[in-house]
């Protein structure tokens, strides 16, 4: 009897400034990736875009490219996961082809169109049905623009010619040959359109932005088989779907209710499992659908930090005080604390808990001494500060108690940062040996999509290091009222 082949598991996984393909073994480790940058253009103040086709087939060319290089036959795959930038808006026609470029989640040309929602009394029904805020950033106001400003479009659309999806939904759709137009909860849940109480689009907000109902996607568990494609040779089941952070989450293994993990990238993306029910924050945290699987429901709490490892980009790049980010570990470690020097860097005002557009980026404690060791330890603390700052509000608005916080992201490598995490939360932090969680998430999703997630296996997903509180409770509230007070700094106008 021959040797059975080992199965593999592919995740695409399309980020903002890039297109990758991971390749993971049965137990989930990495065989190989592929990665080709995106080019975001610019067209206005405040506008981001992406050419939608070129999104598509740099995702495939990746995907090709991976299965050369590595000489992968295609019955091997056992199944295919997405796991994709959110909110980011495309609208298409029955032959593929995008009315508009991809309007990226970063775009703000809706925020005219924002306040006027707010000022129609709209703010609340969209907190209590969607568990978001309204802001230019979720795919609702985006696709309105669309309709509104494309020649012949909402004509289009209401002729039933036009289909809307994220990224997600956009690759399902061209991986399928078309057969497929569908999302997922987790991406549903992102679009300020969707009711994540009943599990359907939202009538109320359909009809005042004018988007017909029938251009939207059907959505579909998180974890299931969709359909297959036949573009990588082969017939390989499509069968996970998940929002970067939501899959990220997955991946780092949060599946318990309480369980949090937070994403050291240009900004930190924190979400905690807040199992079954819906917490509607008091803090201004977003209400989200973590994913949907086997007819169940799980939530999630989400908060922002907005300034992360783009922070320590520009200690590199703009004050030119360190050469590498990874140096930035040595520089803080010269200093057996940081001396009173604080580094609030609201350089676009305060997120999460606070809220303050106004704030300013503040460097508290300078005095004769200090020099350039000070300011870079100070900027990593301030990462560690912000998600401490989001997590209190987690634990607070859903009555939950922190037990330990799971790490991924480029940051996340570094052991100063991660340390001192964990002394100011005064819970165990945890990095595994693949910080990129995203893709990890989506080849997880897609093995349950097809009946081959083994828990025993994923239990033998590697911790690169555990991180444990080393200071004393006092010393830790020292830290954070030194934090507080130059947090208030920070806001006093002028």
């Amino acid at each position: 009897m021959g040797q059975i082949k080992k199965k593999y598991f592919l995740a695409f996984d399309q980020g903002t400034s890039s297109s990758r393909t991971v390749l993971f073994t049965e137990d989930f480790q990495v065989a190989g990736n592929e990665q080709l940058e995106t080019k975001t253009v610019y067209p206005q103040p405040g506008w981001v875009e992406q050419d939608a086709l070129t999104i598509w087939k740099n995702q495939l060319l990746t995907a090709q490219n991976l299965f050369r290089r590595q000489a992968i036959d295609p019955a091997r795959i056992a199944a295919l996961g997405i796991t994709n930038q959110r909110e980011t808006t495309i609208v298409w026609d029955k032959t593929g082809k995008p009315v508009y470029p991809a309007i990226i989640w970063q775009d703000k040309r809706t925020a005219p169109l924002c306040r006027k929602m707010q000022k129609d009394g709209l703010a609340e029904h969209i907190t209590k049905t969607t568990g978001l805020v309204i802001n230019p950033y979720f795919s609702a106001t985006k696709l309105a623009w669309i309709l509104d400003n494309v020649p012949g479009a909402r004509t289009k659309a209401e002729q039933d010619k036009l289909f809307f999806g994220t990224i997600d939904t956009w690759l399902l759709w061209n991986l399928s040959g078309g057969k497929l137009h569908i999302t997922d909860y987790s991406n549903a849940s992102r679009t300020m359109l969707f009711d994540i109480n009943n599990l359907r689009w939202d009538e109320t907000l359909l009809k005042y932005l004018h988007i017909p109902a029938n251009m939207l996607p059907a959505v579909h568990s998180s974890s299931e088989i969709y359909g297959e494609t036949s573009l990588l040779g082969g017939s390989i089941p499509l069968a996970g779907i998940a929002g970067d952070q939501q899959a990220a989450l997955f991946g780092q293994q949060c599946r318990e209710k309480g369980m949090a993990k937070n994403t050291y990238g240009t900004g930190c993306f924190l979400l905690m499992n807040t199992g079954e029910t819906p917490v509607h924050s008091k803090s201004g945290l977003l209400t989200t659908i973590a994913w949907g699987i086997d007819h169940k429901i799980t939530y999630a709490l989400e908060g922002s930090v907005f300034m992360g490892g783009a922070l320590i980009k520009w200690l590199r790049d703009e004050l030119q005080i360190i050469s590498t980010a990874a140096e930035s570990e040595d520089i803080a470690l010269s200093l057996p604390d940081n001396e009173g020097v604080y580094f609030v860097p609201a350089f676009n005002g305060l997120g999460a808990p606070y809220w303050d557009t106004e704030a300013s980026g503040t460097i508290c404690g300078i005095r004769s001494g200090c020099g350039r060791a000070h300011i870079v330890r100070a900027a990593l603390e301030a990462l560690a500060f912000q998600t401490r700052d989001v997590l209190v509000a987690m634990e607070k608005d859903a009555m939950l108690s922190l037990k330990e916080l799971r790490v991924d992201g480029g940051a996340a490598a570094n052991n100063f940062l991660m340390q001192f995490q964990s002394d100011i939360l005064g819970c165990r932090v945890r990095r595994p040996e693949i910080l990129e969680s995203t893709a990890l998430g989506a080849a997880m999703l897609a093995a349950q999509g097809v009946g081959l997630l083994d828990n025993n296996k994923m239990k033998n997903i590697k911790i690169d290091k555990e991180f444990k509180p080393q200071i004393s409770t006092e010393n830790r509230i020292k830290y954070c009222q030194g934090w507080k007070k130059a947090v208030t700094k920070a806001r006093l106008s002028d």
